[in-house]
């Protein structure tokens, strides 16, 4: 059960994750994203002819729909089957700032105070998850679609898009957050 629960060392994981865009060649595929699958799903479930961005095969790209299921149900059973009193460790200085902002407890995967279900957390979570669903949108991809697959296609546009996810991920942190909590 450790090799599933353990964190993997960098030397095995990232070689598997690059292996990921080698392998999506050789099997005939040059995208593998999750953010797509919403668009493939209501490809599915919108009528042929009602919205024009939904008129294409989404058949051809079904695979990607099981891979996000398995990926949900293999969340969901490593939940259910295991219990894990897993700490993340956190810098001291991020610690530090966190503190400052009214986190205190840093049991568990994410800092409770962020994600407990009072109205203030709710609308940032609301709007955040816009920003999210929109820039990916309007990206043509997620952060981990353009940072790995993107990228490893060398795609210009994945490159600009992974330096304005980075730059974002700054201005949030530093400029927005210390507003927020």
């Amino acid at each position: 059960m450790n090799l599933i629960t353990d964190p993997w060392p960098w030397y095995i994981s990232g070689p598997l994750i690059g292996l990921t865009v080698p392998l999506l060649l050789l099997i005939g595929n040059k995208r593998l994203g999750i953010s797509s699958s919403l668009k493939h799903l209501c490809a599915a479930c919108i009528p042929k002819g009602k919205i024009e961005l939904f008129n294409y095969d989404w058949k051809a790209q079904s695979w990607n729909l099981f891979f996000v299921l398995g990926l949900i149900l293999g969340g969901l059973t490593l939940n259910i089957l295991t219990d894990l009193d897993y700490q993340v460790s956190i810098a001291d200085s991020t610690k530090t700032d966190l503190i400052e902002f009214g986190v205190s407890d840093f049991k568990g995967l994410f800092p409770k105070e962020l994600f407990y279900w009072k109205p203030s957390n709710i609308w940032v979570l609301i709007i955040g998850g816009f920003f999210v669903g929109f820039g990916s949108r309007y990206a043509n991809g997620c952060t981990s679609g353009h940072a790995i697959m993107g990228l490893s296609l060398l795609k210009p546009g994945s490159l600009i898009a992974v330096i304005g996810f980075f730059i974002g991920g700054l201005i949030i942190t530093h400029l927005i957050y210390p507003f927020i909590y």
